[in-house]
């Protein structure tokens, strides 16, 4: 009896007072012991996934502080003076970034990029009063700022940019800003802001200076020196931080990658269309850098006289884009062919977001009111086809000849007197040959004969 009572006691595990025995014992030994059901993999976390967190209320509502105080600083009067609007606006940067680092002291020590995007999110609400005042939308707002500390925001470059960075960088301001708040990751939604900012200022900056508008510098216009630092503080920081968990397994990685380009149709496209692209960005520096080809002449007067407008922004424009985006289409090809390439995806999102803001600011400044004439090209009424062109006298004090030009099919017969008023455009007298024009120099097209 003795001895089964210690032999039970042998088999007996000691287990120390105050814990239950089925923690001690192990998965096989408890079947009872409730198991933890496995983790679900989270959708959308391969390394090209935006994962968009929640936008920041506070940064959202001090922000939306621009709207009384430009009203209000709008009828100060020592803002009539340049040099007053630029020390004014400086002193709200400066009261801006108090407040926030008295507000949000723990955010800030997690990511400085906070501050930054907070403050631009307060200048992008800036920037929108701007654009909507403008086009008329609001009165007796930011007036002082387009009359005496930066004019150049008058024109349809700058209305456009202003509207891109207060509804899309604000957006993003929020996003990232958000994203901070909850330490949360923004890797791609900083990479696309970083090519987006970068660009605007690379065309921005220059066309201020090199355009009509460089006799119109002001102090206000010193204040842009800090948005040219920030850019490269900011994408060392985005770029130190850890990428996206990927969802594809190393095996799938490679087997994808032992494919020919043939086999990957996607890729094909792509560099396709890269190289496509790469030979009309190269076109069109060429043209802007007056190329003494005809068919760079006749492009830039037939289809894209916007080219030749004197605030200099769309030429600026199109060398940026020969100069740095035009090696990237080259070496994002070299990546498609030669797959393997680790740093395309982060440099992919820089350049979409550069690429990105061009278009939305580009085409409508052609023609827009804000633009120093109406950048059209001629008119082929509803048929895309070469255009003829009627030469008729013009008025006897200009002693130069009117151009109206319309489509093949809306040709006169010999009997008519004229072209079809639904179809003819008639256009300022201009000269008809490239010696002319050049001579004219500040015409705004070219007649072509049938």
């Amino acid at each position: 009896m003795q001895g089964q009572v210690a032999g039970q006691l042998d088999q007996t595990p000691l287990v120390p007072q105050g814990i239950s025995p089925a923690r001690t014992l192990g998965r096989e030994d408890a079947p009872l012991q409730k198991r933890r059901a496995p983790r679900r993999p989270r959708r959308g976390t391969g390394a090209a996934a935006m994962d968009i967190p929640p936008l920041a209320g506070k940064i959202a509502a001090l922000s939306l502080g621009a709207l009384p105080l430009s009203y209000a600083l709008n009828y100060v009067s020592a803002l009539s003076h340049p040099l007053g609007v630029a020390l004014m606006s400086a002193l709200i940067l400066g009261l801006l970034f108090m407040a926030i680092y008295n507000l949000s002291p723990g955010d800030i020590y997690y990511d400085p990029l906070y501050a930054v995007f907070t403050i631009f999110a307060f200048t992008s609400v800036v920037d929108l009063l701007i654009a909507l005042q403008e086009d008329g939308y609001m009165v007796g707002f930011m007036e002082f700022i387009t009359k005496e500390g930066e004019p150049y925001l008058r024109t349809a470059h700058g209305v456009f940019i202003c509207y891109w960075d207060g509804t899309v960088h604000y957006l993003l301001y929020l996003a990232m800003a958000g994203a901070i708040h909850r330490r949360k990751r923004y890797r791609n939604l900083g990479l696309y802001w970083l090519g987006s900012f970068i660009m605007s200022i690379l065309v921005f900056l220059p066309g201020n200076i090199l355009g009509k508008y460089s006799s119109e510098i002001r102090p206000a216009f010193f204040l842009a020196i800090p948005y040219m630092l920030v850019p490269c503080w900011a994408g060392m920081r985005v770029f130190s931080q850890s990428r996206a968990p990927t969802s594809c397994i190393p095996h799938m990685v490679q087997e994808e990658q032992r494919k020919g380009l043939l086999r990957r149709p996607v890729d094909l496209v792509l560099v396709i269309y890269l190289t496509l692209a790469g030979f009309f960005t190269l076109f069109r520096g060429l043209v802007v850098l007056d190329c003494p080809t005809d068919a760079c002449f006749i492009y830039i007067y037939q289809y894209e006289p916007y080219l030749r407008d004197p605030v200099a922004y769309p030429k600026v424009q199109m060398l940026v884009y020969m100069f740095y985006v035009l090696p990237f289409y080259g070496l994002a090809v070299y990546a498609l062919i030669v797959p393997g390439c680790s740093w395309l995806p982060d440099w992919a999102l820089v350049f979409a977001g550069a690429v990105g803001q061009a278009p939305d600011i580009h085409p409508p400044c052609v023609a827009t009111r804000h633009s120093s004439r109406t950048w059209v090209p001629p008119c082929t009424c509803a048929h895309p086809s070469p255009t003829v062109c009627l030469m008729t006298p013009g008025p006897a004090s200009s002693g130069a000849t009117c151009c109206m030009r319309w489509a093949p099919t809306c040709w006169p017969s010999a009997a008519f007197s004229g072209p079809p008023s639904s179809c003819a455009l008639p256009l300022a007298p201009r000269p008809t040959t490239r010696s002319s024009t050049e001579r004219a120099g500040d015409s705004p097209g070219l007649c072509l004969h049938a």
